[in-house]
């Protein structure tokens, strides 16, 4: 099964459909990531805040798979927003992952009452890691409409992707119409809300109809619409089951539907950018 490519503004690409790592345990993230390459992800999103990116590499320098057919993403820790820290927490997490160049790295979260509102000069040392090299490109996770436009604005340089929470519950649509004004591709985390969606009637009524799991269905709303996607699992069946999302498809009507059941701000799962303000002890 062939996974679609997103191409991003700088000339790069990135398949559509990736494997996340996010609270899968270090002690089980190796073979996870494993189980993935296995089935056919080509894609790979995790964090230094999620404290597995050496079990990742250790997953990515057992595989057979050549290096450059494999798209890592990583994302900078809150607590090194600064110039400097920046810069050696990005050589910590190539060290990690055991690579000298990684194809995206994100700002994790803006940070906006942290730092002095300064998430601009942080921006500037993420540009310059593509710069030198060491990054294939940059982007961000978790920027608002107003976040994303202050980057344009004061350095001219656009993230290629935004992260952002986006799921049928919440639908984040400001933020994806901001994405697009810029040319900013849009990743959705928490694709399935933590689950929530899985029991909900529409979705189950339409892939009750196709066949499909609730999860196929919701993930292959979001591929639909053109976001790029990546969910996790430790279950090998299930991380198999989301990768079959590419031999059906769904009607505009039922895209109508899905897309119908946002509730807003109220069905956001995670915190709000405009508040968070977590730092890691």
């Amino acid at each position: 099964m062939t996974v679609p490519s997103i191409q991003l503004h700088d000339g790069t690409s990135i398949p559509q459909l990736g494997f996340g790592v996010f609270q899968i345990d270090p002690a089980d993230t190796a073979e996870a990531v494993t189980q993935a390459l296995e089935v056919g992800y080509r894609h790979i999103d995790t964090a230094e805040m999620y404290g597995n990116e050496k079990e990742v590499g250790e997953a990515l320098r057992s595989s057979s798979i050549a290096r450059d057919e494999v798209y890592v993403t990583s994302k900078l820790n809150n607590g090194f927003h600064r110039p400097d820290d920046a810069e050696r927490a990005f050589e910590k997490t190539l060290g990690d992952l055991g690579l000298d160049r990684i194809d995206l790295f994100l700002i994790h979260w803006p940070l906006p009452t942290r730092y002095d509102g300064d998430f601009v000069s942080t921006w500037r040392t993420m540009a310059s890691f593509v710069e030198d090299g060491r990054a294939a490109s940059v982007g961000v996770s978790n920027f608002q409409p107003a976040h994303l436009q202050r980057l344009v604005d004061e350095t001219g340089v656009v993230p290629v992707i935004n992260q952002v929470e986006v799921h049928p519950y919440f639908t984040n649509e400001d933020v994806r119409a901001a994405n697009v004004k810029h040319g900013v591709a849009t990743e959705a985390w928490s694709p399935i809300a933590q689950g929530q969606v899985l029991d909900d009637a529409v979705l189950s009524e339409i892939a009750e109809a196709k066949g499909r799991s609730t999860a196929q269905v919701t993930l292959r709303w979001h591929v639909e619409r053109g976001d790029i996607v990546f969910p996790k699992s430790v279950n090998p069946g299930r991380i198999k089951e989301n990768f079959e999302i590419f031999d059906f498809s769904l009607t505009d009507d039922e895209v109508a539907r899905i897309a119908g059941l946002d509730r807003g701000e109220d069905g956001r799962t995670g915190p709000n950018p405009d508040t968070f303000d977590y730092i890691p002890g």
